[in-house]
């Protein structure tokens, strides 16, 4: 049976004892790590979120039969006496690996059943298994960390914009519908039948009526939703510091985000440089192959179309022919990799719908090997080495593809080789703005443009005269900054113009009415005198993650959901009685593919 806490009050953590404490007395509160029962003597670890101790049980026989009768995950009170450990049990691993606590009292605050799987770091546990009992996994110390490394980020962030001037203000969560993009969640309303509130993407039109408000400077770490298909980094609800400025300009948003990043970095005890590079989209996509670029690997991608222009490689000349590009980057070292790993790259490059992977490489003895070097010649290859940059044992690995097709196909390739070569450092960071989006671009399903960011992005000023004869050239004052392959965060320059807006919509197909209906309040809004603005959306669990180390955003959110939005604790989603579909004036049919869908 449990006995009560009663008076008793932690006089330390068990992550706080050293060796300046021997002597002292000391009351820890925690769960049974571990038991080793000596006989005579029992030793047991007693662990809470700051660390663990070592308990000894020796003085008193009633406590030692006590201890005997503990089991991993009893939450237990120990009182008792620092004392020095021997030299021979030191454990140098333990900031509390200098000290013991000799008990003379212990009470049994609550027993536990045996858990799923032992809390432990190198524990062997299936992911659906952690989800299902996720508090139990978030007692390892790996998860604990990453809840505090996510505190102490959500603090300096918090600091951090205090210091500019910004106001933490609230928007609200239950919201009006405007798709554009990704699902919304929708939440229907009882006291209006046939109506729903929408959960918010992002807080985008609200922080924007905040300018028109004259708030001037709004920042809020929030929670938003999207009701998309998930992947490592996703979920359906995540979390973004979100900021809006007024009379901004993309610098000095860039000025703005810069310290921050470095205060969030300093919490993991990093320093990072000033000011990140900027790159136009354009190059982004040629030279990497993707506008998420991941600068720690060099390789960068270069053209070799002239190469190849008018050649006896009819694959390449054909396609230079056509206006298509030819692409490559140079692997340093890679001449050793096997027929069977080039064949494993060819099969990359063709499901990202490149024609076929050429490679050559020189050997040590100053050869030329290549899969094309019969049909091409020697020469060729030999100037496309050496235009790449390919020296002595290099591996040179080209393909073609219209427009930045190739540099796409190429883009997984690289990041392929560049894990296989371990040139992804988890311990190395390289931002970059990325920089100059186009506006729109076509969508063939739709059979109309769509906003690359969103409808709210301001066109470049000097870009305005295409916008109805040219609207794919438009770029937009947009940008994003990427860290390590990885977008965490994303901005624009707001759209301030009544006029304009309407404009866009147009040539967003939506209709006048139809932009009322959705927009109204805003557009009304826009007309009563709104200042520039413009802001930036950063992704905190992004950022914890890469701080953190991890692969998964889901490693760094408290309760999260699986790659099928499913709670595995709770059982989110289920169904509901009757009475409340009734209530809500909502009936629930058969969905025509995939789980049931409710409808009003």
């Amino acid at each position: 049976m449990a006995q009560q806490l009663g008076d008793w009050a932690r006089t330390h953590t068990c992550g706080a004892l050293r060796p300046t404490d021997v002597g002292s007395s000391a009351l820890l509160l925690g769960w049974v790590q571990r038991v080793r029962d000596l006989g005579a003597l029992v030793f047991v670890d007693v662990r809470d979120r700051f660390g663990l101790t070592q308990i000894v049980f020796r003085d008193s026989p009633d406590l030692v039969v006590a201890a005997k009768r503990l089991r991993t995950e009893y939450v237990i009170g120990v009182k008792g006496t620092v004392q020095p450990r021997s030299a021979e049990t030191v454990n140098a691993k333990l900031p509390t690996g200098g000290v013991e606590v000799v008990a003379a009292e212990l009470r049994v605050l609550n027993e536990a059943k045996t858990t799923p799987f032992e809390i432990r770091e190198d524990a062997a546990v299936s992911d659906d298994v952690r989800l299902r009992y996720r508090y139990l996994d978030l007692r390892r110390p790996g998860l604990q960390a990453n809840m505090v490394l996510r505190h102490k980020v959500a603090l300096a962030v918090r600091k951090y914009f205090d210091s500019q001037g910004f106001l933490e203000i609230e928007t609200p969560i239950l919201a009006k519908s405007t798709p554009e993009g990704a699902r919304d969640y929708l939440v229907p309303s009882r006291v209006h039948p046939g109506e729903f509130y929408a959960l918010p993407q992002s807080p985008q039109l609200f922080k924007q009526l905040l300018m028109i408000a004259g708030m001037d400077r709004y920042v809020q770490i929030v929670k938003c939703f999207r009701d998309e298909d998930l992947r490592a980094d996703r979920q359906p609800e995540f979390t973004q510091v979100d900021v809006e400025m007024s009379f901004a300009t993309p610098q000095q948003v860039f000025d703005l985000v810069e310290p921050l990043m470095q205060d969030v970095f300093a919490v993991v005890g990093r320093d990072v440089a000033r000011p990140f590079r900027q790159m136009p989209y354009g190059e982004a996509l040629a030279r990497y192959g993707s506008d998420k670029p991941d600068l720690r690997c060099g390789m960068e991608i270069a053209d070799l179309s002239t190469l190849f222009q008018g050649s006896s490689f009819s694959l390449f000349a054909e396609a230079v022919g056509a206006g298509a590009r030819v692409r490559g980057f140079v692997v340093p070292g890679g001449a050793r990799y096997s027929r069977r790993e080039l064949d494993e790259l060819a099969e990359q490059v063709k499901a990202g719908g490149a024609p076929a992977l050429i490679w050559a490489r020189r050997t040590k003895d100053g050869g030329i090997q290549s899969s094309a070097l019969k049909a091409a010649g020697e020469e060729t290859i030999a100037r496309a080495l050496e235009t790449a940059g390919a020296g002595e044992g290099d591996l040179l690995l080209m393909t073609s593809g219209a427009g930045d097709d190739a540099s796409k196909a190429l883009g997984q390739v690289r990041l392929t080789v560049a894990r296989k070569e371990g040139l992804l450092k988890p311990d190395e960071f390289a931002f970059t703005w990325v920089v100059g989006f186009p506006l729109l671009e076509w969508d063939e399903g739709e059979k109309r443009f769509m906003s690359v960011h969103h409808p709210f992005t301001s066109p470049v000023a000097e870009d305005l005269g295409r916008l109805d004869a040219e609207p794919a050239s438009v770029r937009a004052q947009a940008y994003d900054l990427v860290l390590n392959g990885s977008e965490i965060a994303g901005g624009s320059i707001r759209i301030h113009d009544s006029d304009l807006q309407r404009r866009i919509f147009q040539l967003l197909n939506i209709s006048e009415e139809e932009a009322r209906h959705r927009f109204g309040f805003f557009l009304e809004a826009l007309q009563y005198g709104t200042p520039p603005h413009g802001g930036i959306a950063l992704g905190l669990d992004r950022m914890v993650a890469i701080l953190a180390g991890e692969n998964s955003i889901r490693e760094v959110i408290a309760f999260p959901k699986t790659a099928a939005a499913v709670d595995l604790m709770t059982g989110a989603p289920s169904t509901v009685d009757d009475r409340q579909l009734d209530d809500l004036h909502v009936a629930v049919r058969p969905a025509k593919s995939g789980p049931a869908g409710a409808t009003s």
